[in-house]
């Protein structure tokens, strides 16, 4: 008896030490059916980030949100606009986004975890330059304007004679109030998530938000339909969407300083920094505490991986004062 439980427990210890860790949800999968538990409408929105906003609703973890978005104008453009309304916008205006929810249950030091299910493109986009705004600010001080007719089944738009533009529709905006009763603006990413405006946050990816304030204080909008990472004009093609979440909270896991993201190919931190080198090497910090914590790497062997299999994305340079950049790891890589 005491030879069988000897091998046992040899065998048992064999199997921790082989286990490799995960993230905080392994697969990004879309269920086939899922029920909507709330839906909330085009109107039920703010555009600043504070501790102070009253949530719009509270949900349980484990919800599945509907939510209708505006695009970044909040109506002040539309399919028949021109140049000449850039110059009437009202910026207070800017990014209307669709919340705030409060999830139950949700404390400082939580993680909430968005798990994007649907994205529907809206009929009609626009894509612009607003002259002192953009990488190339000094060169294009002109406005400018141009207006599409979307069709989310067909999901392509032609840009111009053979040109044609994939459409692949995302959150330019997604974020949770920051620990702050002062009203701040949208417009730079931060912590806590915000304007992140990062094209890989496409349907079917999970991403993971800090919790700062008790309910978390959940918003998405500015919803774009097609943009390259680094968004430099300083737009998107801008259009409305109807985007269906489930969130859920993560109690007792891993804490993050800022947003990570997931699919079944890659995992994912990001960063922002008042310039690009603070933001990359906020990145790299953070994918080496991933690794670390997450696959019982020393920091050293988690820096050499995350120098031969990390990837450095710029997902914009143009929301200042700060910029955001990404760091990828596939998930083939970690073996999960």
């Amino acid at each position: 008896m005491k030879k069988t439980i000897i091998i046992l427990f040899g065998f048992s210890l064999i199997l921790i030490l082989g286990c490799k860790a995960k993230s905080p949800i392994a697969k990004s999968e879309i269920p086939k059916y899922f029920k909507i538990d709330h839906t909330l409408t085009a109107d039920q929105t703010h555009n600043k980030f504070s501790s102070i906003i009253e949530p719009v609703l509270r949900v349980k973890s484990g919800a599945v949100i509907e939510v209708f978005t505006e695009e970044a104008s909040d109506q002040e453009l539309n399919i028949n606009s021109t140049k000449e309304a850039i110059g009437t916008m009202n910026a207070d205006l800017i990014h209307p986004i669709t919340g705030p929810v409060y999830v139950e249950g949700a404390e400082p030091g939580d993680v909430i975890t968005v798990n994007l299910l649907e994205i529907e493109i809206g009929d009609w986009g626009w894509l612009a330059i607003f002259p002192g705004f953009g990488i190339l600010d000094q060169e294009f001080t002109e406005p400018y304007l141009r207006n599409f007719k979307l069709d989310d089944k067909n999901r392509t738009i032609n840009f111009k004679d053979h040109i044609n533009i994939q459409l692949k529709p995302f959150p330019g905006v997604m974020g949770v109030a920051p620990p702050t009763d002062e009203m701040l603006s949208t417009i730079p990413p931060r912590a806590n998530g915000g304007n992140m405006d990062n094209p890989f946050l496409v349907e079917g990816t999970l991403v993971h938000f800090p919790v700062f304030v008790e309910g978390a204080l959940f918003s998405i909008g500015d919803g774009h339909a097609a943009q390259g990472l680094g968004e430099v004009c300083g737009t998107a093609i801008e259009a409305p969407m109807r985007i269906v979440y489930r969130i859920t909270l993560e109690k007792g896991g891993r804490s993050i300083p800022e947003p990570e993201y997931e699919n079944n190919d890659y995992y994912a931190v990001s960063a922002y920094g008042t310039t690009l080198i603070e933001a990359s090497q906020k990145a790299t910090k953070y994918m080496v505490d991933y690794l670390e914590k997450e696959f019982y790497l020393s920091r050293e062997e988690a820096y050499l991986l995350c120098s031969i299999a990390g990837d450095l994305h710029i997902a914009e340079v143009v929301d200042l004062p700060h910029y955001l950049v990404s760091m990828h790891i596939s998930k083939k890589v970690l073996g999960l």
